[in-house]
């Protein structure tokens, strides 16, 4: 319903941003690397995405899309809710998140406040499980093979891996990642893929 807001960021807390638009505030709930990036007074984007309730409605903002789909990605976890999404978004870049998840890296979740041990399972069990799903296609095993020598040396596969944990198709991203120096961190290799594809 709602994509972005654009306009004035005229008021902030450590866990929401208010944007105004054409007069109206819009209050995002947001995470603390959003924040970062935000300066009072000055015109900011948030992308968004509208939490509708029985009893309430809930405007969550971001400062990309990567964390935006990020977010959608983790809420999409059972028993991982709006608030546990924010505390993890908070804690760990969408990089270290896809990090976490694709290396088993249990403990960096529970970093994120109000985070246990079981909810943290709960995200890598799920998302590793969905991400092998994508993976096991024929559509998956194509787009690997054809994702040059590259892709199938140095840190390029645990690359691939982590930004399907994101949500991107292998298809999307071979391509690019076969273009990438295979020794670079796998992080790097992340943030590369995500800044050639415009996502970022």
């Amino acid at each position: 319903m709602l994509y972005s807001v654009r306009g004035k960021l005229i008021y902030t807390t450590t866990a929401c941003a208010v944007v105004e638009c054409g007069g109206v505030g819009f209050r995002c709930q947001t995470t603390m690397n959003t924040l970062k990036t935000l300066k009072l007074g000055s015109e900011v984007m948030l992308y968004t995405y509208l939490n509708v309730r029985e009893d309430a409605m809930e405007l969550f903002g971001f400062a990309t899309k990567t964390e935006l789909d990020t977010f959608k990605t983790l809420i999409g976890v059972s028993g991982v809710g709006p608030k546990a999404g924010l505390a993890v978004l908070s804690e760990l870049s969408p990089e270290q998140v896809a990090m976490a998840i694709a290396t088993d890296d249990i403990k960096s979740i529970t970093r994120a406040q109000g985070v246990g041990k079981k909810i943290a399972q709960r995200i890598v069990l799920e998302l590793k499980d969905k991400l092998a799903k994508t993976l096991t296609t024929d559509d998956g095993f194509a787009a690997v093979s054809a994702g040059a020598a590259t892709a199938a040396t140095g840190n390029v596969p645990k690359a691939l891996e982590a930004l399907g944990v994101l949500g991107y198709a292998p298809s999307d991203v071979s391509g690019v990642l076969a273009t990438l120096d295979s020794s670079l961190p796998v992080e790097q290799l992340i943030a590369q893929t995500l800044k050639q594809m415009g996502r970022q």
